[in-house]
């Protein structure tokens, strides 16, 4: 009997988390099955091979993604076409809905079924894609409860999960272990600085972010600050911009360890994004902001529909945490902000209540519930095809 064949595509560093908790899932029920297409260092490690490197396929933004564009299509067709000619028993596509429901409704069409593991933001813009979405995907596993309520015009075939972030956060933290890696012995309360992993991220957020930390410090010098870069060559870019314009800071930069530095933070400047969900499951107090490219801002502000940018928010259906927008993008904004997030006992409260909500209802083993709904589907393919 042949191994079970299944494909499975990343499309950034989250899908990478997501897909290895899901591989390990699925290969404890199915020790002999094979994995193949674009992984990232974790879900190689569980075994994935990559047909194509992860990195080529992570970029962000409607102008950014132009000049890639015929790459990445040239990417897509190729895996298409090979997953045509070598039909796995399934194919599985881990966020990236751009690149990924296109692949999902050529395979469907081709008879192969089609998973789609985290759902697009249908429910902050482009609501209408849940048509396009019922003609590609044979099964849906979502990672937030209120999503099931979106698809409901198109009965998919869906399944809430959970996220997988839930279960292991806080409970594998050791909150004291990180206060003392990252705290000098001075004391003084300490503020955690992400302004992402991408390249525009870093391009567009990493200067404002330096510069309120240099506000900041101003008004409170027993500060500590700590930015966690997501990679060497992060590192090395950033490591750079410290030495030439903010080397007055009382500034550690560390590689990787973003979990670690935002459990042992007192407050986070952060870049929106899959780490805000991150620090709201720690349940720290955050400042949110975001900056890109003006023509894309104003193409995505048309489009979106949702009152919230950041994930705290929306799970939480109300404003927790500040959202700093394209311009507002300074420390004049953004330190005020941060200040509170250190100093307003009761405001901190509140939060980590809340969030301690969200933690609960985030938190459904949710790796285990993808592998069963996957193997369901392989029992099963033509139920909901």
């Amino acid at each position: 009997m042949k191994p079970l064949r299944i494909g499975i595509v990343a499309g950034e560093a989250s899908g990478d988390i997501l897909g290895a908790g899901l591989i390990q899932a699925l290969k404890q029920r199915y020790p002999q099955a094979e994995f193949e297409g674009i992984a990232g260092e974790l879900m190689l490690a569980e075994g994935c091979h990559s047909l194509y490197p992860l990195e080529r396929l992570s970029v962000m933004g409607l102008v950014e993604v132009l000049g890639r564009l015929p790459e990445l299509l040239l990417v897509r067709r190729r895996l298409i076409q090979h997953f045509i000619d070598n039909p796995p028993d399934v194919f599985i596509g881990v966020d990236a809905p751009d690149f990924t429901l296109g692949m999902e409704k050529a395979l469907k069409q081709a008879g192969i079924p089609t998973v789609h593991y985290v759902s697009p933001s249908v429910w902050a813009w482009k609501r209408k894609r849940i048509f396009k979405i019922k003609q590609s995907t044979d099964l849906m596993l979502t990672l937030f409860p209120f999503e099931a309520e979106v698809y409901q015009p198109t009965q998919q075939n869906l399944r809430f999960v959970g996220h997988p972030l839930a279960d292991v956060i806080p409970a594998q933290m050791d909150l004291n272990a990180a206060r003392l890696e990252f705290r000098k012995e001075s004391g003084g309360d300490m503020v955690a600085l992400l302004p992402g992993s991408r390249g525009s991220e870093i391009k567009y957020l990493a200067s404002p972010f330096l510069t309120t930390a240099r506000w900041l410090q101003q008004r409170r010098p027993e500060l500590q600050f700590v930015l966690p870069a997501a990679n060497q060559r992060r590192y090395d870019q950033l490591q750079k911009l410290i030495d030439a314009e903010f080397s007055d800071l009382n500034l550690r930069l560390v590689l990787q360890q973003s979990r670690e530095v935002m459990a042992a933070a007192d407050a986070i400047l952060i870049a929106s994004g899959t780490a805000t969900l991150e620090a709201c499951l720690l349940q720290k107090p955050m400042v949110v902001a975001y900056r890109m490219a003006e023509l894309t801002y104003r193409i995505y502000s048309r489009m979106i529909k949702s009152r919230w940018i950041s994930l705290p928010n929306v799970l939480a259906d109300e404003e927790m945490v500040p959202e700093v927008l394209q311009q507002q993008v300074t420390p004049e904004v953004m330190g005020p902000l941060v200040l509170k997030a250190l100093e307003d006992d009761s405001y901190r409260k509140r939060l980590h209540r809340v969030f301690g909500i969200i933690g609960e209802q985030l938190r459904q083993n949710a790796s285990e519930r993808a592998a069963e709904a996957v193997v369901e589907l392989l029992e099963n393919p033509s139920a909901e095809r």
